[in-house]
Parts: structure tokens; C-alpha cells; sequence
């Protein structure tokens, strides 16, 4: 978990092998997160393109 306390009985080494694993294994909420962002932010751009400017026609 996010605040787990190491235990002090625990070898440098191991400590050490434990934070190599969760860093290895990289932001991977963080991606997802920004990617549904930016999925949410082309859909919201394309309905308003589809929605607003077509039905008003072209420029004259």
C-alpha cells in the first residue's frame, strides 16, 4: 500500500529489492487516467464540431 511502514528487522538489501519492484513496475494509473482525459477531450470536441458547426453550413 501507499504508507506501509518497512519493517526495521528487514535487510538493507531487501528493502532495497522491494522499492526496485514497485518503481519497475511505473505509473501505470497515472497513464490511464490521462489518457481517459484526453479520450474524454477529443469525444467532447468532435460532438461539438458534429453538433454546432456542420448544422450551421459552410461560410459564404
Amino acid at each position: 500500500m501507499i504508507n506501509t511502514e518497512l519493517k526495521i528487522s528487514e535487510s538493507p538489501r531487501v528493502i532495497e529489492e522491494r522499492v526496485e519492484s514497485i518503481v519497475s513496475s511505473g505509473p501505470v494509473g497515472a497513464l490511464t487516467v490521462a489518457g481517459i482525459a484526453t479520450a474524454i477531450v477529443v469525444l467532447m470536441w468532435l460532438l461539438f464540431y458534429l453538433l454546432v458547426f456542420l448544422p450551421r453550413g459552410g461560410l459564404q
